[in-house]
C-alpha cells in the first residue's frame, strides 16, 4: 500500500489475518484510515502481512485462538499501542475434519468449538472490559452460510458457524447500547482454507452460483467495513450473508 488515507481515529483487533477473509478485513480497515492489531499462528506470515498493511498502521499478535493467555496478550498489545481497540473482528477458525456426523470424533468437535465460537466469546470479553463497555464500538464475527443450512461433510464447522450466529444475537442483546454486534455469513471464498472446496474444479463450482463467480476476501472485507462504520449504526444482532446468489437455488431442480 503506497498512499494510505488519514488516520480515522478508530482502532481494530482482527483475528486470523495473516492472509485470506482476515487479512481482506484487515486491508479494507487500514484503507479507510483504520489502525489495526492482527493475529494468527505463523510469525512469518504476520510480519509479512504488517508489511504490506504498513507498519505504521498495523501490529501482530501471533498465537492460538482458543489460547486465553493470547488472548490477553493480543487485547493487551493492542491498548499498548493504539490506546484503544474499537472493533473486534472474529475470523479465527478451523476445519480439520470432512465426513459425516455418524463417525465424526469428538475431540475434534470440540477442538472446532474451541477455536471458531469459545474463542470469539473470549477475544469479545477481552475487549468489551479493555475499552469498549466504557467507550463502545463493535464487533463483527465471520459466521457461514453453513450455520444458516446443512452442509454435507462439513457438519461439524457448520453447526459451530450456527452457534457463532447464535452467539452474535445473545452478545448483541447484551452489550447493547454500547456495542453493536453483527456476523457475516460468506459462501465460499477463495482462500486456502476453503481450497478443498474448488481445487481443479473452481469453473464447476462458480457455475452454480448465480453471479459467477467465488467470493474474494475483499467481498467480505467491505462488508466488515460497513458493519463497522457509522453507516451501519442502526444494525445490530444481524447476520449479513454474502453468498454470491446461491441461496436462490435453494428448491431448484
Amino acid at each position: 500500500m503506497t498512499e494510505l488515507p488519514e488516520l480515522s481515529g478508530k482502532v481494530a483487533l482482527v483475528t486470523g489475518a495473516s492472509r485470506g477473509i482476515g487479512y481482506g478485513v484487515a486491508e479494507a480497515l487500514v484503507a479507510r484510515g483504520d489502525r489495526v492489531c492482527i493475529t494468527g499462528r505463523n510469525e512469518d506470515a504476520l510480519k509479512e502481512a504488517v508489511e504490506q498493511l504498513g507498519a505504521d498502521r498495523a501490529i501482530y499478535v501471533a498465537g492460538k485462538a482458543h489460547d486465553e493467555a493470547h488472548q490477553a496478550v493480543a487485547v493487551e498489545r493492542t491498548m499498548e499501542a493504539f490506546g484503544r481497540v474499537d472493533h473486534l473482528i472474529n475470523n479465527a477458525g478451523t476445519n480439520p475434519v470432512f465426513g459425516p456426523l455418524a463417525d465424526l470424533d469428538l475431540g475434534v468437535a470440540r477442538k472446532v468449538f474451541e477455536t471458531n465460537v469459545i474463542s470469539a466469546l473470549g477475544f469479545a470479553q477481552r475487549t468489551w472490559h479493555a475499552w469498549q463497555k466504557d467507550n463502545g464500538g463493535a464487533i463483527v464475527n465471520i459466521a457461514s452460510v453453513a450455520g444458516i443450512a446443512p452442509s454435507p461433510f462439513i457438519a461439524a464447522y457448520g453447526v459451530s458457524k450456527a452457534a457463532m450466529i447464535n452467539l452474535t444475537q445473545q452478545m448483541a442483546h447484551e452489550f447493547a447500547p454500547r456495542v453493536r454486534v453483527n456476523a457475516i455469513a460468506p459462501a465460499v471464498v477463495k482462500t486456502k482454507f476453503a481450497q478443498a472446496l474448488y481445487e481443479g474444479r473452481e469453473e464447476e463450482a462458480a457455475a452454480a452460483y448465480p453471479l459467477a463467480r467465488l467470493g474474494v476476501p475483499s467481498d467480505i472485507g467491505g462488508a466488515a467495513a460497513f458493519l463497522t462504520s457509522g453507516q451501519s449504526d442502526w444494525i445490530t444482532g444481524q447476520t449479513l450473508v454474502i453468498d454470491g446468489g446461491i441461496f436462490l437455488n435453494a428448491g431448484v431442480g
